[in-house]
């Protein structure tokens, strides 16, 4: 690791600042993602700014009857949470599916959604990454790409992105909450805050330079049954090979309607309107539209099966009434 210089922000706003001001500037908080990246220095800032201090813990009612999540509440302290858990309990499934009990104890909210991803050719400093190193190439392509993206990839990277809880924050329509280095704030709906690859896969959100994450809002509970089925190699501590989070309502014993968001098959959080739509006609009907487009690499071909049989046992179980 190499060295770097340290301080603690007095305030959103300070912390921002500080961030903007010296080039290489880190926000540090839980550190889970970060610290193993400076460790291969994969991350190598020259300043981390401490924002642990900033009082962005809390979770509190919206007059609106949402809530609003601060940047720095733990994971574990949002899975558990009796409103999250009575009201938006696809969010407390997804984040229990992540990570360990351990890191869910450091990790916050906002780190949550910025993680980088988990490809291992962005962690092999030996190999080219395009996400690593601008311009170096892309190894996944032609190497071993069974856990890559089959949807908004492009010939710079197929990396997919990592976070559970950003799949449920995608279903929810979460909006997130900045402070820049001025002190403007600004609120950016969850859908919009990650970026797909294109020609510069080291942008992984459009987020400015210095731009904190202060809190992340969801809006009032929206009916129906949910639900979060991770698809993954082993059953704990494993990245979502495909992941669907589901809200689904119920006409009698059918599913009528809802939304879906998936993970496991691009680099960013990937929600289709226009399939829920074709919800109330079945699995496959809903499935051809989200994969329309899908182009797969040499060893992950069948997440595009994977995908469907995934989709068509969350419908089942949620029609009949065996998942919440």
């Amino acid at each position: 690791m190499r060295s770097f210089t340290f301080e603690r922000a007095s305030s959103p706003a300070a912390a921002a600042k500080a961030v903007a001001e010296r080039p290489g500037a880190k926000f540090i908080a839980g550190g889970t993602n970060l610290l193993d990246l400076m460790k291969l220095q994969i991350e190598t800032p020259t300043h981390l700014v401490d924002v642990n201090r900033l009082g962005l813990d809390a979770i509190e009612a919206t007059p609106d009857g949402g809530l609003r999540i601060g940047a720095l509440v733990r994971n574990t302290d949002l899975a558990a949470d009796a409103r999250v858990r009575r009201d938006y309990a696809i969010l407390s499934r997804a984040l229990l599916a992540g990570a360990s009990g351990q890191l869910r104890n450091k990790a916050t909210t906002a780190g949550n959604l910025l993680q980088r991803t988990r490809c291992p050719y962005f962690y092999e400093t030996a190999l080219p990454c395009n996400k690593r190193a601008p311009g170096s190439g892309c190894a996944a392509i032609g190497g071993l790409n069974r856990n890559q993206a089959v949807l908004g990839a492009s010939e710079a990277c197929i990396a997919t992105h990592p976070s559970d809880m950003a799949i449920a924050m995608r279903a929810l329509d979460a909006t997130v909450e900045t402070v820049s280095p001025d002190g403007a704030s600004r609120a950016i709906p969850v859908a919009d805050l990650h970026r797909l690859p294109g020609d510069t896969p080291e942008i992984e959100t459009i987020l400015a330079a210095g731009e904190l994450i202060t809190a992340v809002t969801l809006p009032p509970p929206a009916p129906g049954v949910h639900v979060y089925r991770k698809v993954r190699d082993r059953a704990s501590y494993a990245f979502a090979t495909v992941s669907v989070a589901a809200i689904l309502t119920r006409d009698g014993g059918r599913i009528s309607g809802g939304r879906l968001a998936f993970g496991g098959l691009a680099h960013k959080p990937w929600r289709v309107e226009a399939a829920e739509r074709e919800i109330g006609r079945g699995a496959e009907a809903v499935a051809d539209i989200v994969l329309a487009g899908a182009r797969t690499s040499e060893h992950n071909a069948f997440k595009l099966p994977l995908v469907r049989r995934t989709l068509a046992v969350t419908l089942t179980e949620a029609a009949q009434g065996t998942r919440r």
